[in-house]
């Protein structure tokens, strides 16, 4: 399997459509990303939720995903499951938020999402973010929409292991859910792990990239 490195990152852009999206999708991932770029700018993007207890939640948690990096989030108010009803208000939002980032990597929810919020911004993205490498990544839940990663990142156990931990801190608003706690977590990141030879990982779903051939020019 052939490696393939970003280089140092200094800005990174996040987007869910939810509370909770990103850390479940990519914690280990954000993890990894602050330990390995101090300083990096984080510019989170979280489509409902604002106003509402599950804001200070997200907030506490996107902090404790990110140690010493710079954490910008902004938090918006579309209505949990209707978003697509508010199209040109979320492109709108969307919009004024790229206008206000210049990351080198933008991580959003896949198009093959079966949950309609995150779908909605899955397609969004790419629209906005034109010229940018755009990731991906999977939410674990009750639909049967598990997608085929094509990048995997792998994941320490350390790391695996205290995603799963702050997950369960940071929302306790979830935990009531019968899929939201560790086994699920670090099955799904064994299973990636194993799909990439590494004890735990996290995957990815590429939207488009450039490749560049080694060899003399």
């Amino acid at each position: 399997m052939i490696d393939l490195f970003t280089g140092r990152l200094s800005e990174i852009a996040v987007l869910g459509a939810h509370c909770d999206d990103i850390a479940i999708g990519m914690g280990g991932t954000l993890l990894q990303l602050a330990e390995a770029n101090p300083g990096l700018r984080v510019r989170a993007f979280i489509g409902s939720g604002a106003g509402t207890p599950r804001e200070a939640e997200e907030r506490a948690a996107l902090a404790a995903f990110t140690p010493e990096a710079e954490l910008h989030v902004t938090v918006l108010d579309l209505p949990d499951g209707r978003a697509p009803a508010h199209w040109e208000r979320a492109k709108s939002l969307l919009s004024a938020f790229r206008r206000s980032a210049e990351p080198e990597v933008v991580f959003a929810p896949h198009r093959g999402d079966a949950h309609q919020d995150h779908r909605q911004l899955a397609e969004l993205v790419p629209t906005e973010f034109r010229d940018h490498l755009v990731l991906g990544y999977e939410i674990l839940k009750w639909e049967t929409d598990t997608p085929r990663p094509t990048l995997l990142n792998p994941l320490s156990e350390s790391a695996a292991r205290a995603k799963a931990r702050l997950l369960a801190e940071h929302y306790p608003s979830q935990t009531s859910h019968d899929w939201f706690d560790d086994d699920a977590f670090l099955g799904l990141a064994r299973l990636r792990g194993i799909q990439c030879r590494a004890a735990y990982a996290e995957g990815f779903m590429l939207e488009k990239a450039l490749i560049r051939f080694g060899g003399d020019r």
